[in-house]
């Protein structure tokens, strides 16, 4: 497959990079540049990956001055080209450094400031389709999902009573699609990528990286200022629900359809017990009155 890349021909290094769990991620040096090959390994329909979105975002997110450039495009062979980013990728832990919080909230502002994207992401049709196709295949999920069913009813309405313009969004941001290079950050991976909330982008990765409250506070004044509101932080941190609830059915898909070697039911389980213990605790009704009262 890399032979067939006008762009990779010659000598060339092939270096396999850790992560990516619906993608196959080669480093490929040549005598003309250092990029990263991304190959498909899963079924993109199933997830509800557009593939063809992905490779015009990643251009955009290229134009928005926080995403590696586009060399090639081969859906033939799934796979997309860009340039390597040099720099640390970060782990959860990081966002702790108000330095890197800084650069990553910048990164993130100078996403949601470029190009609109191709595409919509609205993570309560995401969960009803994801909740869809696991009752269609009859896909193992936790007794007690649906029983939450009216608690992100009332998330849905809170967040509606003052509903925020989209911006372009990656969707996923964990911490391993951020990339510091002690500058600034950088922002990879656009399987997920579409137009959305800030506050989603915000919140998913507050609910990817852990983030206590304290640093999810944090990380929304980093990112709207000194004019961070009482609602901001509170939005953000029911997006961070919205997030863990809704994106722990992604791992039930994977558990019962992917072939790879990783327990994915652990990783929908870690996302769904986080949601829950919130659903069950004061702290949710208060989280919803601060959303909606402004």
């Amino acid at each position: 497959m890399i032979a067939a890349i006008p762009a990779l021909a010659g000598t060339r290094t092939i270096t396999v990079l850790p992560g990516g769990l619906t993608n196959r991620n080669l480093r490929v040096i040549t005598a003309t540049g250092d990029f990263v090959v991304r190959c498909s390994t899963s079924d993109a329909g199933l997830l509800g990956i557009d593939r063809d979105a992905e490779h015009v975002n990643t251009a955009r997110a290229f134009e928005a001055g926080v995403g590696a450039p586009v060399i090639d495009y081969r859906p033939d062979l799934g796979a997309l080209v860009i340039g390597y980013l040099t720099g640390v990728t970060l782990e959860d832990g990081s966002f702790t450094d108000p330095g890197v919080l800084t650069r990553a909230a910048d990164a993130v502002r100078r996403l949601h400031a470029g190009p609109r994207f191709e595409g919509d992401f609205d993570m309560f049709a995401r969960q009803a389709a994801y909740r869809g196709l696991i009752a269609e295949h009859g896909f193992p999920l936790p007794a007690t999902y649906d029983d939450y069913a009216g608690h992100w009813d009332r998330m849905r309405a809170a967040l509606a009573v003052d509903p925020r313009p989209t911006v372009p969004c990656n969707n996923d941001l964990l911490a391993g699609n951020y990339i510091d290079d002690g500058t600034a950050v950088w922002l990879i991976d656009y399987e997920y990528s579409g137009n959305n909330e800030a506050c989603f982008e915000l919140g998913n990765t507050a609910n990817e990286c852990d983030f206590t409250p304290d640093l999810t506070a944090a990380w929304t004044e980093a990112y709207f200022g000194p004019a961070t509101t009482k609602a901001d932080v509170a939005r953000v941190r029911l997006q961070s629900l919205v997030s863990s609830y809704g994106w722990s059915l992604w791992g039930y898909i994977q558990a019962a359809s992917s072939p790879l070697d990783f327990d994915f039911t652990e990783w929908g389980d870690h996302r769904f017990d986080k949601a829950a213990a919130v659903f069950a605790s004061p702290q949710f009704t208060t989280l919803l009155e601060d959303v909606a009262g402004g």
